[in-house]
């Protein structure tokens, strides 16, 4: 059999792939549908089933009565910068996959921040090749030793969301090897069961067709899992004979002609036969071949899920404590009157946009809380800011179902002769469908309807968010008729911001009315015929006195003891599909935040963003704590770091600048097609600390509340000459505060007299410690030879005198050893990291 498939040869899937068809075999290789592959049931495979997941695990349905698990955002978790809560994070998220069937998680997203600006910085871990790698490698083990796959993503260079699907990447060979490639390396290192493929293209070469997919990570790594396509992104029958495995959603229409093509020569079987046995080989490790019962690989019994307990512990672990003017913590019973001010108080941001998107039963806001926690005091809140930007969903309490008088509404899809093909009961007017979840094929017509009972006398902007033609009717009458428009092409971006329509509609506290929204199914849809997402609600009033609503926000500061201002971002900021195209926060939040200082001496900040913003105010506050977008409980987690239950155990993975303006490496936006990485190896912090410039909060940088003491910095196993590089740190450092705490040691390597180009110090090794007031500690962090080690067609270690450097953050390292390499270690390193004698 061809060498392309020598690796493969498993007597057992050897066996099923010579019973397969032609046509069986090309089937398997592609989607059944949107979320599903195909079943062959006469040879014991079933269909497994592909969820996103990369903060919990929604399911193949984008369905409220479904709900799941919101955990932190991907920079949240690794904030904490603990391995072992990320593996747990893993099993967290295999068990939500069990209970909803999911056998394929298609996460983690270990690309990085190489600039503030990216879309879907939120989602992944950090600028930092190395830590993305070690927490990356800890939620794949979580996942896989309990039997579903995980699907570390986007391979590779996906970094930024402008122009996704046809931005073509140019980086040198260095820098994709020792940053962008780096997680991924590690990821199959530990045996991760898929990748997924991203939409851009490297060097000229789209993803899914380029070299990259078989060298390294097949012929020099030792893959042996699927490829998995982003959804969409196989673009032709040219990704067939590279090393791309599996084209998602199915059935693929670029792959229409595959089995034609293997016929006619123009394709060798074998590049088929290679797929299909990575695809039977998937299906045995999460159980979906053999017996009806088939069992996924399990190490252990899965330990019993506390969702909202761990969502909960996972939040506080990485909120970072930015600065502390010894305001925080909060003793609970010193405070009477409490002002909490701003939009994502009472609306927190818990998760990104996009296919990260999962539906949670419950959130807690700050604001709740805030309340729940200070039963004794006055809770004052304020809004303080608009935040929100197109179209929230009609709140659940204000809906009434007409047909069952339950909370939500009747959602009707009918054929063209007006007959009802599907109706359902729901408690969401934020809506998507896939597949078989909808009648798309016979459906002419869609009806939302409700009983809407408004809290409060106001006039809203009433509307929909959709590419469909749509109408509302109010009480029988039509206040809005807008006409479909085109769909936006990019898969994304037409379900998280399609246009909007509203109309001004005055309503009436406790006067119940009668809403209907109907929409034309053949007027417009997304690029996906088998899928819809629409939003039907309200819009923010631009015509709201901002100025007005800063100033009650300043009185209820000024007549509080404290005050605690909740900032942030909102949907149409941070999600996939689109860049940010600044850093500031949105609306007046910056002057709202000045004035609540102003009035108040004892204001805390709680940042509510998932990737950095601007801080103008920053020395005018008492203490900034940043929340991420921290899932489902992040208003628990805020409460008890506030009040000193939980101590803030974060610490930045991505550098947090002062001003746009100084940030080194900003441009998401190609030109000509082409995004350039002209920066080399030097982004994040390395990039900071080449050009001098000084961020507002340093990479590694997070305050607790204890004080601790770096004492000493010894370097062991340098006696080893055969195993350059292969050495311990051995750090010991003191909890000189009055209460217990956590610290992360932070380990960094420097080259000051060097042959080649490096970054100014690099990040080698990390630990978590935690200690009693008055403890020492000794932590050994291993330093393995591959992390000083280059890129040079093949890695190298260069002999000499390395500095190794230990603290708290990149610019806080107080104490120090050095490293020596004599020149026989100066060998060329083979994949593993070991050298090559």
């Amino acid at each position: 059999m061809d060498s392309l498939i020598a690796a493969d040869q498993t007597e057992g899937l050897l066996t099923i792939l010579e019973e397969l068809t032609l046509e069986e075999k090309v089937a398997l290789v592609q989607g059944a549908d949107f979320w599903s592959t195909v079943a062959i049931p006469r040879v014991g495979l079933r269909s497994m089933v592909l969820s996103d997941g990369p903060a919990g695990v929604r399911g193949p349905k984008w369905d409220e009565r479904d709900p799941s698990l919101s955990l932190p955002s991907g920079t949240a978790m690794a904030s904490s910068w603990d391995v072992g809560l990320a593996r747990r994070y893993g099993e967290a998220s295999a068990s939500e996959a069990r209970r909803k069937g999911v056998d394929v998680v298609l996460g983690p997203t270990i690309n990085l921040h190489r600039s503030p600006l990216g879309g879907r910085h939120f989602e992944c871990l950090s600028e930092d090749p190395w830590l993305s790698a070690e927490l990356g490698v800890a939620y794949i083990g979580g996942l896989q030793d309990n039997g579903v796959a995980a699907t570390p993503k986007h391979y590779v260079a996906n970094d930024s969301e402008t122009e996704r699907f046809t931005v073509d990447v140019r980086v040198s060979d260095r820098a994709m090897r020792e940053l962008y490639l780096l997680p991924f390396e590690r990821a199959v290192e530990a045996g991760a069961w898929s990748v997924m493929s991203s939409y851009n293209s490297v060097d000229g070469v789209t993803m899914s067709e380029n070299d990259l997919l078989e060298t390294p990570l097949n012929s020099e790594w030792g893959f042996d899992g699927v490829v998995i396509s982003d959804w969409t992104a196989v673009r032709s029958l040219g990704s067939v004979p590279a090393a791309q495995d599996l084209a998602m959603p199915g059935p693929a229409p670029a792959w229409s002609g595959l089995a034609d093509a293997i016929s006619a020569g123009e394709i060798p079987v074998e590049a088929l036969d290679r797929k299909v046995l990575r695809m039977l080989r998937l299906a045995e490790r999460v159980g979906a071949l053999g017996a009806p019962d088939a069992a996924p690989a399990v190490s252990e019994a899965l330990p019993a899920l506390d969702g909202p307990a761990f969502a909960r512990e996972a939040a506080i672990a990485g909120m970072v404590l930015l600065k502390n003017d010894g305001e925080l913590p909060w003793a609970a019973d010193s405070l009477e009157r409490v002002a909490v001010i701003g939009h994502n108080a009472s609306q927190a941001r818990f998760q990104g946009g996009g296919s990260a998107t999962v539906l949670p039963e419950k959130v807690t806001t700050p604001l709740d809380a805030i309340h729940a926690a200070l039963p004794g005091a006055r809770v004052d809140y304020e809004l303080g800011a608009v935040v929100q930007e197109g179209i929230a969903e009609l709140p659940l309490e204000w809906m009434s179902n007409p047909c069952t008088g339950q909370p939500g509404l009747t959602v009707t899809f009918r054929g063209s002769g007006g007959e009802v093909l599907q109706s359902d009961d729901r408690r969401s007017t934020a809506l998507v469908w896939f597949d078989g979840d909808a009648p798309f094929e016979d459906a002419a017509s869609l009806e939302l309807h409700t009983i809407l009972t408004p809290h409060e006398t106001r006039t809203v902007h009433l509307g929909f968010g959709s590419h469909l033609h749509g109408m509302v009717e109010v009480n029988g009458v039509t206040v809005l008729d807008r006409h479909g428009s085109v769909a936006n092409p990019q898969l994304g971006a037409s379900f998280s911001f399609p246009p909007m329509a509203t109309a001004l509609v005055e309503l009436t506290a406790d006067v119940p009315v009668e809403l209907r929204v109907h929409f034309d199914l053949a007027s417009g849809r997304s690029p996906l015929a088998n899928a819809l997402g629409l939003t039907v609600g309200t819009a923010p009033d631009p015509g709201a006195d901002a100025d007005e609503l800063i100033e009650r926000a300043a009185q209820a500061a000024r007549a509080a003891d404290v005050a605690v201002v909740v900032v942030g971002t909102n949907s149409s900021v941070e999600s996939e599909g689109r860049d940010r195209t600044h850093l500031r926060l949105p609306g007046r939040q910056d002057d709202l935040v000045a004035a609540v200082a102003a009035a108040n001496p004892r204001t805390v900040v709680v940042v509510n963003s998932g990737a950095p913003v601007l801080l103008p105010w920053r020395d005018d506050v008492k203490a900034v704590l940043l929340g991420w977008f921290g899932g489902q409980e992040l208003g628990q987690a805020v409460a008890d770091v506030l009040l000193g239950e939980a101590e803030p155990g974060g610490r930045l993975t991505t550098s947090w600048p002062a001003a746009t303006d100084d940030v080194p490496v900003l441009e998401v936006v190609p030109t000509a097609g082409c995004l350039d990485y002209t920066e080399g190896i030097h982004i994040g912090y390395r990039a900071w600390l080449r050009t001098g410039r000084t961020p507002a909060y340093a990479f590694g940088h997070g305050l607790g509340y204890t004080d601790w003491t770096f004492e000493s910095l010894e370097v062991t196993g340098t006696e080893q000459p055969d195993l350059p590089g292969d050495v311990t740190a051995r750090i010991r450092l003191r909890n000189t505060g009055a209460r217990a705490g956590k610290q992360v040691v932070q380990l960094y390597a420097e080259r000051p007299i060097s042959g080649i180009e490096r970054p100014e110090r690099w990040l080698v090794g990390f630990a978590v410690v935690h200690a009693e007031p008055g403890q020492s500690l000794t932590v050994d962090i291993p330093v393995a030879g591959r992390r000083l080690a280059h890129w040079d067609d093949g890695w190298e270690l260069e002999p000499g005198s390395f500095v190794l450097r230990a603290g708290a953050s990149v610019a806080d390292l107080s104490v120090a050893g050095t490293l020596f390499v004599p020149d026989s270690a100066g060998v060329e390193f083979n994949v593993t990291g070991k050298t090559a004698q």
